[in-house]
């Protein structure tokens, strides 16, 4: 029988964020029918991780998180320790090419011709994340940006925080009006409506942006993208020899 996967994501007082949650879940379920999949929360959502842990037989960790910053290194272990469990844990989500796709649909869904070389030749793009006091998160995102431009050839890619310190959405729409691009559009980099895409959104119509993307949210994408770490957790704990005294 295969182990339930088990989503644990951060969690916010914005009831958007647990519906995003809730269908992601539902598109996960329908790419994979007959996975057992279990959702668990850090914080202001419920049910919290010892809620959860416990009634599942046989599970794998799968975080919700683009990032590999303090909750995946610290609170997600120090929660499933608390809760006596030793489920394995995958990988966070990023980077993936399938991030990159996600962020694609995204903008195409604003109305960017993202399909035509040409139209991504004369855009430069804001990739908005939420920024990290770990610096190896935000170089983790900046090299998710120079991706992206390589990848798709857009006339510049620059990183924007909501957050932490370092340029903000307006300033980045700057930087890419110098660097000439005849068209700007803004894509958070965050996977769930809440305090901080709503600032992304804000500050980018401030600034006068051409188009706003929506949130990385339950896309097909992003949900392959976490069955996909599951399949890796899963086979890497099936060929881990189990330690002996």
């Amino acid at each position: 029988m295969m182990p339930a996967l088990l989503l644990i994501a951060h969690g916010s007082r914005d009831p958007r964020h647990a519906a995003t949650v809730a269908a992601l879940v539902e598109e996960v379920r329908a790419q994979r029918p007959g996975t057992e999949v279990a959702t668990a929360y850090l914080d202001h959502c419920a049910p919290r991780i010892p809620q959860v842990v416990g009634r599942l037989a046989d599970a794998v960790a799968v975080p919700l998180l683009l990032n590999r910053a303090f909750h995946a290194k610290h609170d997600i272990p120090a929660a499933l320790r608390a809760a006596g469990s030793r489920l394995p844990v995958a990988d966070v989500l990023g980077p993936s090419p399938l991030l990159l796709a996600a962020l694609d649909r995204r903008l195409a869904e604003a109305g960017l011709a993202v399909g035509s070389p040409a139209a991504r030749a004369r855009t430069g793009v804001v990739l908005a994340a939420a920024g990290s006091s770990d610096p190896a998160a935000d170089a983790a995102t900046r090299a998710v940006a120079a991706e992206w431009r390589r990848t798709r050839g857009w006339a510049a890619v620059e990183v924007a925080y909501a957050y932490a310190a370092g340029p903000r959405v307006p300033d980045a729409l700057a930087a890419l009006r110098t660097a000439g691009a005849a068209h700007t559009a803004v894509a958070p980099y965050l996977l769930a409506p809440g305090l901080l895409p709503d600032r992304i959104a804000a500050a980018a119509e401030d600034a006068d942006a051409d188009l706003v993307a929506d949130v990385l949210g339950p896309s097909p994408e992003l949900a392959a993208l976490l069955l996909h770490r599951y399949d890796q957790a899963r086979h890497t704990a099936d060929t881990t020899p189990a330690l002996t005294a």
